[in-house]
């Protein structure tokens, strides 16, 4: 099982695990020291720290939607193999930047080249795989993500306690340069894959075919729109274990702080155990949808839990803090695997990276505003603002579901274009 994760037998899942591996390593490395980096070495205040990420993540989400566009042109292996070039060479660049301006315009090119390398890797799943396969690679790969991005965590312990300018600064280097390994497995997949040329040939600008069809536009397409806007309030749940749950711990319940790590340490566990399993299934509409609904359920339930371990002792908080952890990610792998699903079967094929780009929009809009609606919301209203939130998922769940089930009754229009895993 863990081989077949690492090592899957398809060249392609087998480089996109490789370059997943080398870059997720990088992000744990990444995340661990930026913010340090950021405060105690170029000088910069939290507050344009936070100012100069929330302008990056806008250039981020123009960047999810102009790479499907950049991968149905040229083709998404192609674009995957450049933006990780163009963010492993930004990522290098912070180790020279020195001010405010030259953080912004950095973060501005690292954040919109990781989102444009995100869309092209989910139209190069979308395009070579089929079925099942794809949302199958797809929860194998996040598997991948998590492991590789909690080893770099433990990594990073290293600079942090070391604790220099110089210390921190080499571990940018070091994040850079394996960012850039990543690239390497997405070279030449063309020329070692039988059929793979093929099948990502460009359906626009001078290298298609001359007759080929022109695929559909997702901004017309009311139905892929709706799912991914309410799947994208669902997205915010990962705001949930990012800056929900750390400031909720700290700030508002009496267990200690150590919790924080223990609970990540927990969601990347279950996650690493379970998204394959939970995933089956959900490259069909239908269930894909009943999937969000029931994340949708068990999010309002932890948000329930969360709300009540602010007002008890220390060991009833760190009890129901770990029942709401354990609830929570198991809505995360369902939303997940559901999304995945939704955003795959329900894209027309000859338009892949245009709809993949749309889907990922999606996640890129909910990372940029989630930090915001949670802090106004659970941590500044406590259990008023926990039940809000849970109502606010559980009510994207349920309209998932029937927007799903509609668009089931529908028949699709054409296979997807690709090679079977």
């Amino acid at each position: 099982m863990l081989k077949r994760t690492l090592l899957p037998d398809d060249p392609v899942a087998r480089a996109l695990s490789l370059a997943t591996m080398a870059a997720s390593l990088s992000t744990g490395l990444f995340y661990s020291v930026s913010a340090l980096y950021f405060t105690t070495v170029i000088g910069l205040s939290a507050t344009t720290v936070g100012t100069g990420l929330t302008i990056a993540g806008a250039a981020g989400v123009a960047g999810s939607y102009g790479g499907g566009r950049l991968a149905d042109r040229f083709g998404p292996d192609r674009v995957q193999q450049v933006s990780t070039v163009v963010q492993a060479l930004a990522i290098l660049a912070y180790a020279w930047a020195d001010d405010t301006v030259s953080f912004v315009l950095v973060a501005c090119v690292a954040v919109a080249s990781r989102a444009v390398q995100g869309t092209a890797k989910q139209t190069l799943l979308a395009r070579w795989f089929t079925g099942p396969d794809r949302v199958q690679v797809r929860a194998r790969l996040r598997v991948v993500t998590n492991v590789f991005i909690g080893l770099g965590t433990a990594l990073a312990a290293i600079a942090l306690l070391v604790g220099t300018a110089t210390a921190y600064r080499s571990t940018l280097v070091a994040v850079g340069v394996g960012t850039l390994v990543a690239a390497v497995p997405l070279g030449g997949l063309r020329q070692r894959v039988d059929g793979l040329a093929a099948a990502l040939r460009p359906v626009r600008g001078r290298h298609a075919l001359p007759d080929a069809p022109l695929g559909r536009s997702p901004l017309t397409d009311r139905t892929y729109l709706t799912v991914t806007a309410l799947t994208s309030v669902m997205a915010m749940q990962f705001g949930l274990q990012n800056v929900g749950v750390p400031l909720w711990v700290a700030h508002h319940t009496e267990a200690p702080d150590v919790m924080v790590s223990v609970l990540l340490l927990l969601n990347t566990v279950l996650v690493a155990l379970l998204q394959v399993r939970a995933s089956r299934g959900t490259h069909e509409v239908a269930t894909a949808g009943r999937a969000v609904r029931r994340a949708g359920l068990l999010l309002a339930v932890a948000c329930l839990l969360l709300a009540a371990s602010g007002s008890v002792g220390v060991v009833a908080a760190i009890v129901l803090l770990l029942v709401a952890e354990v609830t929570s990610t198991m809505a995360e792998i369902l939303s997940e695997a559901g999304t995945w699903g939704l955003a795959f079967e329900l894209a027309d094929p000859l338009s892949a990276g245009a709809y993949q780009g749309v889907s990922q929009m999606g996640y890129s809009v909910a990372g940029m505003v989630a930090p915001l609606v949670i802090t106004v919301t659970a941590i500044a209203h406590g259990a008023l603002g926990w039940l809000f939130l849970g109502g606010v998922f559980l009510t994207a769940g349920v309209l998932v579901a029937v927007v799903a089930a509609r668009a089931a009754r529908v028949p699709v229009a054409a296979p997807a274009v690709g090679a079977a895993a």
